[in-house]
């Protein structure tokens, strides 16, 4: 692909063609502020907040959406664009209910930080506060219409990166809202509950059920791991408070799953604290389970899988491997069932 030479912010770049001015302002570490822009999707613009002034054009572009050209000088920040962009973020707000302190979503909230970034302490515009409408009809998504910025970040990732198209923009103007087909409950939809809409939503006004009230983003910590449910290997991120999982994400921009999760990834965490988990291994003593020690249980595996072999043959044994395995795991347990069992009795199944 060949390249473009630009200016941005007096700084000259040499970029790929066929990017746009903001993912190369990124690449270069230049931040230019935005709302319905997600590195997943295709270039949107519908909040405006990325406008920048390029050289030549009849007014200010959006850089989510204007592709760099070869000799294209760009200013990212003046004072025009900031009273834009403060102009529009308060007209975002002029309808948005004010409930920072008791929302989810608070410390990851994108139009909360641009909000604070642009010094907006109190709104010039007042606009008619929409009806509470929190539907919580299902365990693991809440909706707050209230809180709808109409990016369509939701709608897009579900239709582009989905291709499932649970969400769409019904009515028009004010009265236009994000919805299900005939404003159906998530269960009656084709709705997976992947959560996809949850990790684009750039407000509150989708958040994960499960997380709620269970601590803020700044009061837990971040640990970097591999989901263990299926082969794929995603890359996920645990959220963790007082040692205990409170919440699932994964960063767009990583290696294998580029921040895409599936339903037990990014729900199915309840496992790792749950009372009932087992933490040692159960042997069967008088008709009950105790626990036991691993040298205690890995004995017995061996003495009853011998005396198996010894009566019956190595072909009446058969081992079923798991995708939550490693490669190497997997590899040693078909080596031992060939190699030390004498049978080809393995099977693998992903299914879960």
């Amino acid at each position: 692909m060949s390249e473009a030479k630009l200016i941005i912010n007096n700084k000259n770049i040499t970029a790929k063609k066929g990017r746009t001015i903001l993912e190369v302002a990124k690449e270069n570490g230049i931040f230019i502020p935005h709302l319905c822009h997600d590195p997943r999707l295709k270039p949107y613009g519908a909040c405006r907040v990325c406008l920048v002034e390029v050289e030549g054009a009849r007014g200010p572009v959006p850089a989510c959406a204007t592709k760099v050209a070869d000799g294209m000088v760009v200013q990212t920040d003046t004072v025009v664009l900031h009273q834009i962009r403060k102009t529009i973020l308060e007209l975002i707000l002029a309808n948005h209910p004010s409930e920072c302190l008791t929302c989810q979503s608070a410390g990851s909230c994108a139009l909360q930080d641009l909000a604070y970034l642009f010094g907006i302490e109190e709104l010039r515009f007042k606009g008619e506060q929409k009806k509470p409408t929190v539907e919580d009809d299902n365990p693991l998504i809440e909706r707050d219409h209230r809180k709808c910025i109409l990016c369509g970040r939701c709608v897009r990732i579900c239709d582009e990166v989905m291709g499932i198209q649970v969400w769409g923009f019904v009515n028009r103007g004010y009265e236009a809202v994000v919805t299900t087909p005939y404003e159906q409950s998530l269960f009656d939809t084709t709705c997976v509950f992947c959560g996809q809409c949850v990790s684009t939503c750039p407000t509150g006004a989708l958040t994960e059920k499960l997380s709620k009230y269970r601590g803020r983003v700044w009061e837990t910590d971040r640990t970097t791991t591999v989901c263990p449910y299926c082969g794929v290997g995603c890359e996920i991120q645990l959220y963790t408070k007082d040692n205990e999982v409170v919440g699932v994400t994964s960063d767009v921009g990583s290696v294998v799953n580029h921040g895409n999760l599936c339903v037990k990834g990014r729900f199915g965490y309840g496992f790792v604290n749950h009372p009932d988990r087992l933490k040692t291994p159960l042997i069967k003593k008088k008709g009950k389970l105790v626990e036991a020690s691993w040298d205690e249980a890995i004995d017995l595996v061996a003495k009853q899988l011998s005396g198996i072999k010894k009566k019956h043959g190595p072909d009446s044994i058969v081992a079923l491997s798991s995708a939550k395995c490693t490669n190497e795991e997997n590899y040693l347990h078909q080596k031992f069932m060939r190699a030390v069992i004498g049978t080809n009795n393995v099977d693998h199944c992903a299914r879960l």
